[in-house]
C-alpha cells in the first residue's frame, strides 16, 4: 500500500486540532493560585466537574428557550435528520480481498453497522450487505456509549485466501481517545484473550498474526506533552503488553511516535515515524533492531510505494547541486536513496496557481491530483529521469470537487472516483486507468431544488495586496440591494484546503430560505500548497484575518449583504477564526457561529493537545505570547464594544480542543453583557456529535441562531 507519512498515519484524532487521554480522566492543572485571580472562569476547565456541568446544563437550558423552542425549529432537524438517515445516501466502501467494506448509519442504525458486499452487489440499486459489527446492539449488551473508530485488518499471508483478523477501535463518547480489541471476521465475534489496547490516544497496528506495533499510554512519562505516545513497541501475541519490546522512544517535546508494516507483496517492510510537531517529521527504515533514518528534510512528507521514495517539499531544497521548489512532489529509488545516491524525479511542480492535492498508485500507474485555483484536476504521471510524463485523466468535469483513490492497488488498475460541487448531488464511479469513460456505481439524490441557484469563483484583495479566492452560491437572480442574508465559512489552517461539496444541509437549512453561502479560501490553508498555509503561521496569523475580512469587505462592496446580514461560522481552528473575526471587526458582521473553538491563547498549550499546536500559533510561555496576545480572543473582548450576536457549540466529550475555551469566553462575554448563547453536547468529541441526531441537533441550532439574527429587513 502507498503509505506517505502525512497526517493520516498519525494517532487517530490528530488531524487538525488534536487529543489525549480521556476527558473524564484528564483535568486542566492551575499554574499557581495567580492564575485564579488573573482567569476568574478558571474552573470551567474542569471538564467533567460538578460545579462545571451544573453551569453547562444551565446554559444549555437557556439556548433551549431562545432556539430550540423557536418556530421551525423542530421541522428542520427534522428535515436535516431525514437527510443524514436517508438510505439513499451513498454507501462509500474500501475493497479487501473479495469484498467491499462499509460502516454505515442511518434511523435503525444510530451508532451504526459495519458491514460488507461484493462488488456485484454491490453495482445493485440496493444490495445485500453481510452485517459483521452492530456498534447499537453492542453498546445495548456492554451496557457502554461506543462510537465506530474504524477497522484495520491484516492481510492473509497467501494470495486469495480471506481476510481473518481485524483490529476494531472503539471511542466511549466520540472522543479521540479509544480503546482496540481483536475481531475474527468468520466467526463475526471478538476473539477471547486476542489483543486488546486499553482507552488511550494511541494505535495498534498488525506486523503479522502473532505480533504488532502499539503505541499507547504505557503508565507514567510514556506520553508526550501533547498527551499522545512517546513510545512504540513491537508485542507478541499471549504476552503482557507490559513485556512488549520497545522499538523507538521519542521525547516528551515530540507531538507522537508510532510504527506501521508496509504489506505490499514482494516489498514487505517496517517503517518508525517520529512527528516533532505538525510538518516536522522524521522517517525510519526498521531493519531488524537497527533503525535507518530517511535523510530528508523534516518538513516534506515522506512516502514509500514498492521501489519509490517520494518527498512532498513543504520548503525550498538544494540537494545533488539541484534546486527544488516548494510545493514540489520528487520521487527517487529508495534503495538508491539510502545507499547514498541523491538523484530525483519531479513528480509534480507548482506554479502561481496550483498545489498538490494528492497522489497516489494502482497496480500500474501513479496519479496526482492537483488543485488549479481550488479546483480538482486529475493526471496520470509516468515514472522516467527528470520531469514524469504527465497526461490529463479524461472523462472529468471542467468544475468541482473531484477524488480519487485505487481500489486494489496490488490487484488492478481501477480506481474509485467522487466528483462534487455545491450544487450537484455527490456521484461515484468506478474506472479503470487507460480504460474508457467511467461508470456512474452510485448518486446521492437532490436533497434540495438547486434549479435556481449558481456557483461563482470571486477574487477578494486583502490588505497585502493577495488575491484571496472565494466561492459563492446564491440565487441567479440575486438582487444586489446589500440585503440578502449571507452565511461565510472559513477555516484557514494546517494547510487544509476548503473545496466545494454537495451542500445538503446547507441547501436546506440556508439557501432553500432565501440565504446566500460563501466559502473563503483563505491563508493557513492548503488551496495553493504549502506557501498558502506557511503565510499565516504564528506572528503571521493575522493574515488569515485579514483575508476574511477581505471577503466579507468584498460581499458588503459587491452589495451581495451588508453588516446587518452578514453571518459568519467556523470550528475548531475556524472557531478561533470567528473568535478573532468578533473581537477585531464587529463592525462587518450580524452574527456569528464560533463551534469547538480554540480561544484562550494564553493557556491553549496546557489544554488537552494544545502543546501540539505550538508549531502553527506558537508557544505562549516564551516571547511569542508579545504577537500571540493579539489574536488570543478571550483576552480581547471588552465589555465597552458593541459585537454581533456570538452562538458557542462545543462538546463535553472533546478530548481534542478543551472545552474551557467556549465556556470561558461565553462566561466572560455574558458577564459583560454582550448577546452570546451557548451550548454543550454531552457526547460528540471534537466533531460536536456521537450520532446523526446529534448531529441534525446542532446544525439546526446553528441555522436557526443565524436566521433569527440575519433574516429581517
Amino acid at each position: 500500500m502507498f503509505r506517505p507519512l502525512s497526517l493520516a498515519w498519525l494517532p487517530a484524532g490528530l488531524l487538525l486540532l488534536s487529543a489525549c487521554a480521556p476527558v473524564s480522566e484528564k483535568k486542566a492543572q492551575p499554574d499557581a493560585a495567580a492564575a485564579a485571580v488573573e482567569d476568574p472562569y478558571l474552573w470551567l476547565e474542569d471538564v467533567s466537574g460538578d460545579e462545571a456541568l451544573a453551569w453547562v446544563r444551565a446554559q444549555n437550558a437557556e439556548s433551549k428557550k431562545a432556539i430550540d423552542l423557536a418556530p421551525g425549529f423542530t421541522a428542520l432537524e427534522n428535515d436535516l435528520l431525514a437527510i443524514l438517515d436517508s438510505d439513499e445516501k451513498i454507501p462509500f466502501v474500501y475493497k479487501q480481498g473479495e469484498y467491499f467494506y462499509n460502516f454505515w448509519t442511518d434511523k435503525q442504525n444510530r451508532r451504526g453497522i459495519w458491514r460488507r458486499t461484493t462488488l456485484d452487489e454491490y453495482r445493485k440499486p440496493s444490495p445485500a450487505w453481510e452485517t459483521l459489527i452492530d456498534v447499537d446492539a453492542l453498546n445495548a449488551a456492554e451496557n457502554e456509549n461506543w462510537v465506530w473508530h474504524g477497522a484495520n485488518c491484516l492481510r492473509p499471508t497467501q494470495k486469495g485466501a480471506p481476510y481473518v483478523r481485524c483490529l476494531v477501535s472503539l471511542s466511549r463518547g466520540g472522543a479521540d481517545a479509544d480503546v482496540t480489541r481483536e475481531f475474527d471476521l468468520e466467526r463475526k465475534s471478538w476473539i477471547e484473550g486476542g489483543f486488546f489496547r486499553p482507552e488511550a490516544k494511541g494505535s495498534l497496528s498488525w506486523i503479522d498474526e502473532n505480533t504488532v506495533y502499539v503505541a499507547t499510554d504505557f503508565g507514567e512519562g510514556s506520553m508526550t506533552s501533547s498527551g499522545y505516545a512517546r513510545v512504540v513497541k513491537e508485542w507478541k501475541r499471549g504476552t503482557p503488553m507490559t513485556e512488549a519490546k520497545v522499538v523507538y522512544e521519542g521525547l516528551e517535546t515530540d507531538m507522537a511516535v508510532g510504527a506501521y508494516h508496509d504489506d505490499t507483496p514482494g516489498f514487505e517492510r517496517d517503517f518508525v515515524y517520529r512527528a516533532l510537531a505538525f510538518y516536522n517529521n522524521e522517517l525510519f527504515l526498521r531493519r531488524s533492531d537497527e533503525l535507518v533514518k530517511i535523510d530528508a528534510p523534516n518538513s516534506a512528507e515522506k512516502g514509500v510505494r514498492r521501489e519509490w521514495l517520494t518527498l512532498e517539499l513543504r520548503e525550498p531544497w538544494t540537494v545533488g547541486g539541484k534546486s527544488y521548489p516548494q510545493g514540489a512532489l520528487l520521487a527517487a529509488k529508495l534503495d538508491d536513496y539510502l545507499a547514498g545516491k541523491r538523484e530525483f524525479s519531479v513528480v509534480f511542480q507548482p506554479d502561481e496557481h496550483s498545489s498538490l492535492a494528492g497522489f497516489g498508485a494502482t497496480k500500474d500507474y501513479y496519479f496526482i491530483n492537483v488543485l488549479e485555483d481550488v479546483k480538482n484536476r486529475i493526471y496520470m504521471v509516468e515514472p522516467g529521469a527528470g520531469i514524469w510524463t504527465r497526461t490529463p485523466l479524461p472523462h472529468l468535469p471542467a468544475f468541482g470537487t473531484v477524488s480519487i483513490g485505487a481500489v486494489d492497488d496490488e490487484a488492478s488498475n481501477d480506481f474509485f472516483m467522487t466528483v462534487s460541487d455545491y450544487l450537484t448531488p455527490t456521484s461515484l464511479y468506478l474506472g479503470s486507468i487507460g480504460g474508457g469513460e467511467p461508470d456512474l456505481l452510485k448518486q446521492l439524490p437532490a436533497f434540495f431544488d438547486a434549479s435556481s441557484f449558481a456557483i461563482s469563483q470571486n477574487f477578494a484583495t486583502s490588505k497585502d495586496g493577495t488575491k484571496v479566492p472565494y466561492f459563492m452560491v446564491a440565487r441567479k437572480d440575486l438582487a444586489l440591494n446589500g440585503k440578502n442574508p449571507t452565511l461565510l465559512y472559513g477555516y484557514g489552517g494546517f494547510e487544509i484546503s476548503m473545496t466545494p461539496g454537495y451542500g445538503a444541509a446547507v441547501g436546506r437549512g440556508w439557501l432553500g430560505d432565501g440565504g446566500v453561502y460563501v466559502v473563503a479560501n483563505i491563508r493557513g490553508g492548503g488551496e495553493y500548497g504549502p506557501r498558502w498555509h506557511q503565510a499565516a503561521l504564528k506572528q503571521n496569523r493575522n493574515r488569515a484575518y485579514e483575508d476574511f475580512a477581505a471577503v466579507a469587505q468584498d460581499l458588503i462592496a459587491r452589495k451581495i449583504t451588508s453588516p446587518a446580514h452578514l453571518g459568519i461560522q467556523g470550528g475548531s481552528n475556524g472557531g478561533l477564526l470567528m473568535g478573532n473575526m468578533t473581537v477585531m471587526y464587529p463592525e462587518l458582521f450580524g452574527a456569528v457561529v464560533c463551534q469547538v473553538p480554540l480561544l484562550d491563547m494564553k493557556r491553549y498549550n496546557k489544554l488537552l493537545a494544545g502543546a501540539s499546536w505550538m508549531a502553527e500559533y506558537g508557544d505562549p510561555d516564551t516571547d511569542d505570547w508579545t504577537f500571540l496576545q493579539n489574536y488570543s480572543p478571550y483576552h480581547n473582548v471588552k465589555a465597552d464594544v458593541k459585537y454581533p450576536p456570538v452562538l458557542f457549540t462545543t462538546s463535553t466529550r472533546d478530548d481534542r480542543v478543551h472545552p474551557g475555551h467556549a465556556r470561558k469566553m461565553f462566561a466572560l462575554m455574558k458577564e459583560q453583557g454582550h448577546d452570546v448563547s451557548y451550548y454543550e453536547n454531552i457526547e460528540g468529541g471534537h466533531g460536536g456529535a456521537a450520532d446523526n441526531r446529534q448531529r441534525a441537533h446542532m446544525q439546526a441550532l446553528a441555522y436557526t441562531f443565524l436566521k433569527q439574527r440575519l433574516f429581517k429587513n
